[in-house]
């Protein structure tokens, strides 16, 4: 976990920085001074994730990105000005990146994701990889898992998104409000409001977890039909990307429907019905902000160490416009 190792703020990022430090504390602020944050895969939602994790003064932000910038990209991708059309993707975005907080030492990346060694990753005190296709989450959650760093996966097509974290072992402080009795004996029962702070622990499970979760099982009919064939859907929007090697593109949608189709009938059959691929071409503005904020989110309470994070899939339902939380391979 991130350590503030003595780490003393200056009067400028003191007076930058006020207002989260009387919100979470000045040892969470020290922490996030500390932390170097890896963002892999500037699109809409790592930019997104980059922008509030940037904003909140962490020591460190790489932008790793090897691909280019696209016209689709301005569906939702704001780092990257309209100009750079055809550059390098992290490259276009590190002068707005940088704008949001001079403080921050940010550093782009153009090397791509698979030809990084695995050391590469064990600079980092957190790693959140966007894109990737399922051979790249495991060896490199394995990697993070290792070397006790902080893993983040994530994604959004269209306007369905999900993110998931591996904390391995994580500690943290919560603040507990309870009712305290002040009033006398024999008198009219008085309380009042006192918080005090309970240091906890949470356990999580690798990537693998998310291979390995029966979305058919029994048990879980119940909470699939309350909350939807998000699970599925993920897997099958998956297995397009590890089967084509690219995510739905709009340009060629009538195509990538009767595949994401034919991939439903083959491992989720009756489960998702033909109108959820409606929404998953190109990132979406709207949706890549909830996400990526409910992520960036997750990322600064896991350097903090204040508050509970996530337990441990987050998904974002476009067609109830709704987030929820699963705790998928979590030990009850």
């Amino acid at each position: 976990m991130v350590e503030a190792n003595g780490i003393e703020l200056t009067e400028q990022e003191a007076e930058l920085y006020d207002r989260q430090i009387r919100l979470w504390g000045l040892d969470s602020q020290k922490r996030l001074r500390a932390a170097r944050i890896l963002i892999a895969g500037v699109n809409g939602l790592g930019a997104e994730i980059a922008k509030n994790v940037i904003l909140s003064g962490v020591k460190a932000v790489t932008l790793l990105d090897d691909q280019i910038v696209k016209e689709a990209d301005f569906c939702s991708q704001f780092l990257a000005p309209y100009d750079s059309l055809g550059t390098n993707r992290a490259t276009a975005s590190l002068s707005r990146a940088q704008q949001l907080n001079p403080m921050v030492e940010l550093k782009a990346d153009t090397e791509e994701l698979a030809k990084k060694s695995d050391d590469f990753f064990k600079k980092f005190d957190v790693v959140c990889i966007i894109g990737a296709n399922t051979e790249q989450l495991l060896r490199i959650d394995a990697v993070c898992r290792e070397a006790g760093i902080k893993f983040f996966a994530a994604d959004l097509w269209g306007m369905f998104g999900f993110s998931f974290a591996d904390l391995q072992e994580h500690n943290f402080a919560e603040d507990v409000v309870k009712h305290k009795i002040v009033s006398k004996p024999h008198e009219k029962t008085k309380t009042e409001l006192v918080t005090s702070t309970v240091k906890r622990t949470l356990t999580y499970p690798s990537y693998q977890a998310m291979l390995d979760f029966d979305y058919k099982a029994q048990s879980y009919a119940r909470k699939l039909k309350r909350s939807g064939p998000a699970v599925p859907l993920l897997r099958v929007l998956q297995k397009f990307r590890d089967d084509v090697k690219r995510d739905p593109m709009y340009s060629e949608r009538e195509a990538d429907l009767l595949q994401l189709l034919k991939i439903r009938d083959e491992i989720a059959a009756d489960m998702i019905p033909d109108s959820a691929f409606v929404h998953v071409f190109a990132q979406i503005s709207p949706a890549a902000a909830i996400v990526g904020g409910a992520l960036a989110h997750e990322i600064i309470k896991t350097v903090s160490q204040k508050e509970a994070p996530h337990y441990n899939v987050f998904l974002f339902d476009p067609e109830s416009c709704c987030g929820f939380i699963e705790s998928i391979g979590v030990d009850a």
